[in-house]
């Protein structure tokens, strides 16, 4: 009974993360690759431990007693860094999320690879502030903008 409570709750698990994975949103293909990540996690943890019954084939080393069923020390181990590893990595994507949503006012990935090139300013329609037209180039240094002669009279060879 143990082992179908288990199974389901892992299906649970990597279906939501997958159908997180598969939306527009980066807030939530993050939660989704988190959930996926927990998921794997629960599946370590659950092969640590001997569901047979059977003490011979669940402890190598204690064959009887109430030492037979164990938790392997190794999983445990392995499982709580990598829990803390994906902490630290949801923390960083949702962080550079917030900055991708605060450099191009939006977080749908349709729209953010649509016009990859393109500020906000000019993926909403707004005019230069020299009056022309928005341009893929509009976000672009002067540095890139130099022809290559300039740079060889600079002498640098960025």
């Amino acid at each position: 009974m143990a082992e179908l409570v288990l199974a389901l709750a892992l299906g649970t698990l990597f279906a939501i993360g997958t159908f997180l994975v598969l939306r527009r949103d980066i807030v939530r293909v993050v939660w989704g690759v988190a959930i996926i990540s927990q998921a794997a996690n629960l599946f370590l943890v659950t092969m640590g431990f001997g569901l047979t019954g059977d003490p011979a084939a669940d402890a190598p080393v204690l064959t009887a007693g109430e030492g037979a069923m164990y938790a392997d020390p190794l999983v445990q181990a392995l499982v709580l860094t990598a829990i803390v590893i994906g902490f630290g990595t949801t923390a960083f994507a949702l962080v550079l999320s917030y900055r991708v949503y605060e450099e191009n006012g939006t977080i749908d990935l349709v729209d953010l690879a649509s016009s990859p090139f393109e500020g906000p300013a000019a993926r909403a329609g707004e005019a230069r502030a020299d009056g022309g037209e928005p341009t893929a180039d509009d976000g672009r240094s002067e540095v890139a903008d130099r022809p290559a002669a300039d740079d060889a009279a600079d002498g640098g060879d960025h």
